[in-house]
């Protein structure tokens, strides 16, 4: 429903949210399922409302706990025996200016109370933290806070001791050292999302004096959004690809009809600056790890001499395929997904053509297409869709765009080999597969949530789940890497087994597709099977869960000789390979070496 996207009518969201739900889970779309606990210092209801919207748009169908108004230490520090049969899978602590009200300083307070009153607020939300990660090992997200709604001291506030406006510019910048230094923990940043929708707008004493809102029911949407954008990110919904149009997207004019010398792009005239305003945003997504490529209706020659323009940003290195011609857009980006082994609901597409946004939108749903009706409005757009949200950020991210380069540079020497095993060969692939490793449970996480495709139980983990399941000395577990001719892919490849007894059961075993079809599947099974006979393990459980996105290792375990012992009526499938006399599959990437 594009309506729940950025930008969209906060309205429709709060007064027709029952129908926009209903059409939502009657559109097909095969949806994970998370439980969400909402601990709320206001009224929640409108907000669970708008957020259940947001996420089921995102492909995520929530089942919400909600605490009595007002009651968020209670459930969250004593024993709660619902909160804990609903397991959470996380936890949204909504406080806002109205919680910590009460306790700003008053303007006759000398500095060490002030102080004082800083370190006990910090020290309340600070102990509610702890217990929640550690009870529930579950991610958490904490609203910061809004600024207040006047200043007794005018400008004076922002810097005085007693100054409410500094008390709170101190306490969220203590909550933000906090989330630095505790993997799991997440700020919903309503200090920036007010200051957006504007403060006077924010505070509406008649919505909290009559129905204890912390905010004006008009912009709970955006709160709503804004914490949809942080749990769509944490379950592996981001996007992953910027596609874009080339005129009057990422300059101003026709290149082809204009020439280089006719496009708007620097700093000569407003619209000029625009798009260069624009280049500069999109280089540093790219610089993050979000990958960029072109499908524009031009001819190549063309497109890489604008983008080649002196006064421009992006270069035609800064992208992974170009795909500039006279084929329909749809159909590039169809292409361009093909090439880099990825879903096509992996991509933003970006056009200033509303012809070609309908097209794109109509022949490929799952692609995000938002509205670039205004130069000068693209950056906000993009920027407040949330589409790369950034929960977990690892060394992987930041190599990301150079190891898709590598991947199409793979594929162009495939062409050159007859013999699938030779050029599997001529890629001189080297492979680190290896226990879990501290340095890399960032990255292990957070491929357990955003593979799809090659992933048989589709399990999810957070990072602290990730950090006991590797001290758990019964449990098997190994990280892969893999590198070639062309780069290092960093890691691609998770398992995780349960040991029992003789029996290892197979909870989790995924890998990237970048690397399919490289023999690293092999490498993997053949390093389990080695673990498995130093414990004197003889025997292998795997388990196949279908989901939308999996069927592509459907007949995985079959391949690797296992024998099926099980599917019920849902397709989900047992598998059992006895160890006894097992003989290694790959030979064309060393291991360990």
């Amino acid at each position: 429903m594009a309506s729940a996207g950025y930008p969209f009518d906060p309205a429709e969201i709060t007064e027709k949210r029952k129908r926009i739900k209903r059409e939502l889970l009657a559109d097909g779309t095969k949806r994970i399922k998370k439980n969400i606990a909402v601990l709320g210092g206001s009224t929640t209801n409108d907000i669970v409302s708008a957020l259940e919207v947001f996420l089921l748009r995102e492909g995520i169908e929530p089942a919400f706990y909600q605490s009595e108004y007002n009651r968020f230490w209670q459930d969250a520090m004593f024993e709660n025996a619902e909160l804990r049969e609903f397991k959470p899978d996380v936890i949204f602590i909504h406080t806002s200016y109205r919680n910590i009200a009460a306790f700003l300083p008053a303007a006759s307070a000398s500095k060490e109370d002030c102080e004082s009153a800083l370190n006990e607020r910090f020290d309340y939300y600070r102990r509610m933290w702890d217990r929640l990660l550690s009870e529930y090992a579950c991610p958490v997200v904490q609203n910061n806070f809004e600024l207040p709604p006047y200043r007794i001291m005018g400008n004076r506030d922002c810097f005085d001791n007693a100054g409410s406006v500094r008390f709170i510019n101190t306490l969220n910048g203590m909550f933000a050292d906090y989330a630095r230094e505790h993997q799991g923990f997440y700020i919903n940043d309503i200090n920036y999302v007010s200051s957006c929708v504007g403060l006077d707008r924010w505070h509406d004493e008649k919505a909290w004096c009559m129905y204890k809102y912390c905010c004006a029911v008009d912009v709970i949407p955006y709160l709503s959004f804004n914490v949809s954008r942080i749990i769509k990110s944490l379950f592996g919904r981001n996007k992953k690809v910027l596609a874009l149009d080339l005129d009057n997207t990422l300059w101003g004019g026709v290149v082809g009809d204009d020439g280089v010398e006719g496009i708007e792009i620097g700093e000569e005239t407003g619209t000029a600056e625009c798009f260069k305003g624009f280049q500069t945003y999109l280089k540093k997504q790219k610089d993050i790890g979000i990958m960029l490529t072109v499908a524009s209706k031009n001819d190549h020659e063309n497109a890489v001499a604008g983008l080649n323009h002196p006064e421009g940003v992006l270069r035609p290195d800064d992208f992974i395929v170009i795909k500039a011609n006279w084929e329909t857009k749809d159909r590039n980006l169809a292409a361009t997904a093909k090439e880099m082994d990825l879903g096509i609901d992996s991509f933003v597409f970006l056009d200033d053509n509303p012809t070609e946004r309908a097209l794109v939108s109509r022949s490929l749903p799952a692609v995000s297409v938002p509205p670039m009706d205004s130069p000068d409005e693209y950056i906000r757009t993009v920027d407040k869709n949330g589409y790369f949200e950034v929960t977990n950020f690892s060394a992987d991210d930041l190599k990301r765009n150079d190891m898709y380069k590598a991947n199409v540079k793979r594929a162009e020497q495939m062409t050159e080999f007859t013999d699938y095993h030779e050029y599997l060969l001529s890629l001189d692939m080297r492979a680190e597969i290896l226990p879990f490793s501290p340095v890399y449970m960032q990255r292990i996480s957070q491929l357990t949530n955003k593979s799809n495709q090659f992933n048989l139980t589709t399990r999810r983990y957070t990072q602290p789940e990730i950090e006991s399941v590797a001290a758990d000395g019964n449990h098997i577990t190994l990280y892969g890497k893999l590198e070639d001719t062309f780069g290092d892919n960093g890691v691609v490849s998770v398992v995780i087994g349960a040991v029992d007894g003789a029996v290892c059961d197979i909870e989790l075993w995924l890998m990237s597709c970048r690397v399919l079809k490289k023999n690293m599947e092999y490498a993997m099974l053949d390093t389990l099977a080695g673990e498995c006979a130093k414990r004197g393990i003889t025997e292998l459980v795997g388990h196949y869960y279908p989901t939308a996105k999996n069927g592509m290792v459907k007949e995985l375990y079959s391949d690797f000789g296992f024998t099926k012992t099980s599917e019920d009526e849902n397709g989900n499938t047992e598998w059992r390979l006895k160890l006894e006399g097992y003989k290694n599959r790959n030979d064309v990437i060393k291991i360990n070496q």
